[in-house]
């Protein structure tokens, strides 16, 4: 069994987005990833900084960028089972087994992980505060599942931010900001560049 900070459940805009914010601010980050999002179907015209990008195009771009901060990102991997464990979750696959102290359920309208987790529902939907936890402490739920009607990538990757910026804050202690500067951008793309 693997030990991990932050599991990722969904690899669309919400699982990715949370993990870019995780494992930038030095999380450890798993991202379990079945491929089957709606951004294979969708075009970007409404995704705010993009003028025009295919779905696919666009979740390729995405993939390289949590990539390149070192997400560990299980691309094919089903989770079969997420539930509580003593110190946090238990994820799990056909493969595996991994614990995790935090859960990001990205798993767009499918809300079967989140009911058997055991988080309460407001109707159909998960029920979330605005930081995206649900009633089951550090499981958070993102995009489709909490929202009705509101499914745009860019709102579920503004969901999978908050979860992950809640997660840090909780990590840090205190309330924690991602806010990077020009100078940062130096520094990151100099270290890769090195590498």
């Amino acid at each position: 069994m693997s030990d991990t900070t932050v599991a990722v459940v969904g690899g669309g805009p919400a699982g990715l987005s949370a993990a870019l914010f995780a494992q930038k601010n030095g999380l450890d980050t798993v991202v379990f990833d079945t491929d089957s999002t709606w951004m294979h179907k969708a075009h970007l015209f409404n995704y705010l900084g993009i003028g025009s990008v295919d779905g696919s195009a666009f979740l390729e771009t995405a993939r390289a960028q949590v990539d390149s901060f070192g997400v560990d990102r299980r691309q094919g991997s089903e989770v079969t089972t997420v539930s509580e464990a003593e110190d946090g979750f238990v994820i799990e696959t056909d493969d595996e087994s991994v614990e995790a102290a935090y859960v990001v359920l990205a798993t767009g309208a499918n809300r079967d992980l989140a009911e058997s987790l055991g988080c309460a529902f407001d109707g159909d939907l998960v029920d979330v505060d605005v930081t995206m936890e649900t009633s089951v402490e550090n499981a958070y739920a993102t995009g489709a599942m909490v929202r009705a009607e509101e499914w745009q990538a860019v709102i579920s990757a503004g969901d999978g931010a908050a979860a992950a910026l809640n997660i840090l804050s909780n990590e840090k202690g205190e309330h924690y900001h991602d806010f990077d500067v020009p100078a940062d951008a130096d520094r990151v793309f100099g270290e890769m560049a090195d590498e």
